[in-house]
C-alpha cells in the first residue's frame, strides 16, 4: 500500500513568512495604548451612564438611593412633563440649524472657491468664526444684544424698536437669536469641509460641460452636487448630532429661557444632573437621548446611502 508523502515547506519559508506577517501586526501594536486609553475613556462614562439609569441616585436625598431598575425610563415617558416638549425643541433646533448652516456653508464656500483678489483674506474671515469657542461666542452675542449696548439700542436711536427691549428675553425672538448666534458659529464648518472637497472637482468636467452648452446651475446640479453628496451627508450627520448636544452656547446665551423656549434635551439633562442632583434620573434622560440619535443615525445613513454607488 502506498503512502503518500506531505511536503514540508523548508524552514527557510517559514522563517520567512514569520517575518513577512510581523510588520503587518507593527501598526497595531504602535496605536495599541493609544487605543487603549481612548476605549478607556470613552468605555467608562458611557458604562457609569448605562448603570447610574438603574439607580436611584439623588446626593441630596441619599436615603432613597439604590437600585431602581426602569422606573427611571417609566417615569420619562409617563410623568415627565419636559421630557416631550425639550425633545421636540432639541427636533427643530437641529432641523433648523442644519439646514441653514448647509445651505449658508454651500454658499460660502462656493463663493471662496472662485478666483479673485483677496481670496485668502476672505477664507481666513469666513473660518474663524468656527476657532472661537460656544462660551466665547455666547459672550460676543449677549454684547451684541445687549439692550444698552447692543445694536437694539441703535436700531431703537433709529426709530425701529423701542429703548431698552431685549430679543433673549422675549418668547417671540429668542429663537431666532439664538440661531443667528449658532449660525455664526456653525457655518464655517459646512463651508471647510464643501470647501476642501471641491478642491478635488476636476476642472476637465466643468469645460466638457461648457463645451456640451451647460449652463451654470446644469453644472452645478449634474457634476457639483453629485461629486459632493457624501461630504454632505456626513457633514449633516456631524453636524447634526453636534447640535442635537448643544449646551454651551443655549446655557450661556438663553440658560434654556425665558419660560423654557430654548431648553433642548441635553440642557434638560444638565440641569437635572446639576441643579437637581438627580444623576440617576439624568443618565437615564442621557440614555434615551443615546437611543434617538443611534437609531436617527443608522436610519439617515441608511435612506441617503452614504458610500455607496450614486451614479
Amino acid at each position: 500500500m502506498a503512502h503518500t508523502a506531505v511536503a514540508t515547506p523548508p524552514p527557510k519559508a517559514k522563517a520567512t513568512k514569520r517575518r513577512s506577517a510581523s510588520p503587518r501586526r507593527l501598526p497595531y501594536l504602535l496605536i495599541a495604548p493609544a487605543g487603549l486609553l481612548m476605549l478607556g475613556f470613552i468605555a467608562y462614562p458611557v458604562i457609569s451612564v448605562f448603570y447610574y439609569s438603574l439607580q436611584n441616585y439623588n446626593v441630596t436625598k441619599p436615603w432613597r438611593n439604590g437600585f431602581a431598575g426602569f422606573d427611571n425610563f417609566t417615569r420619562i415617558f409617563t410623568e415627565d412633563d419636559q421630557f416631550w416638549p425639550t425633545l421636540g425643541f432639541s427636533a427643530q433646533w437641529v432641523f433648523t440649524q442644519v439646514t441653514l448652516q448647509l445651505a449658508l456653508g454651500l454658499a460660502l464656500a462656493l463663493i471662496v472657491n472662485q478666483t479673485f483678489i483677496g481670496r485668502g483674506i476672505s477664507r481666513a474671515m469666513v473660518f474663524s468664526p468656527w476657532a472661537v469657542s460656544g462660551v466665547l461666542t455666547s459672550t460676543i452675542w449677549i454684547l451684541l444684544y445687549n439692550s444698552s449696548t447692543g445694536f437694539s439700542r441703535y436700531l431703537a436711536d433709529a426709530g425701529i424698536g423701542e429703548y431698552g427691549t431685549s430679543v433673549l428675553s422675549d418668547t417671540g425672538t429668542v429663537f431666532w437669536a439664538a440661531t443667528i448666534s449658532e449660525l455664526w458659529r456653525g457655518v464655517p464648518f459646512f463651508a471647510i469641509l464643501i470647501l476642501a472637497d471641491l478642491q478635488s472637482v476636476s476642472k476637465e468636467l466643468y469645460e466638457a460641460a461648457a463645451v456640451d452648452g451647460a449652463g451654470r446651475m446644469r453644472q452645478f446640479f449634474h457634476i457639483t452636487l453629485p461629486h459632493l453628496r457624501d461630504a454632505i451627508i456626513l457633514a449633516t450627520l456631524l453636524r447634526g448630532v453636534w447640535e442635537f448636544n448643544n449646551v454651551d452656547l443655549l446655557y450661556t446665551l438663553t440658560g434654556g429661557g425665558p419660560a423654557g423656549e430654548t431648553t433642548t434635551l441635553p440642557l434638560y439633562v444638565a440641569n437635572t444632573g446639576i441643579e437637581g442632583h438627580d444623576f440617576g434620573y439624568a443618565s437615564a434622560l442621557t440614555t434615551v437621548a443615546f437611543v434617538i440619535l443611534l437609531f436617527c443615525s443608522i436610519v439617515y445613513l441608511r435612506l441617503s446611502k452614504f458610500g455607496g454607488d450614486h451614479k
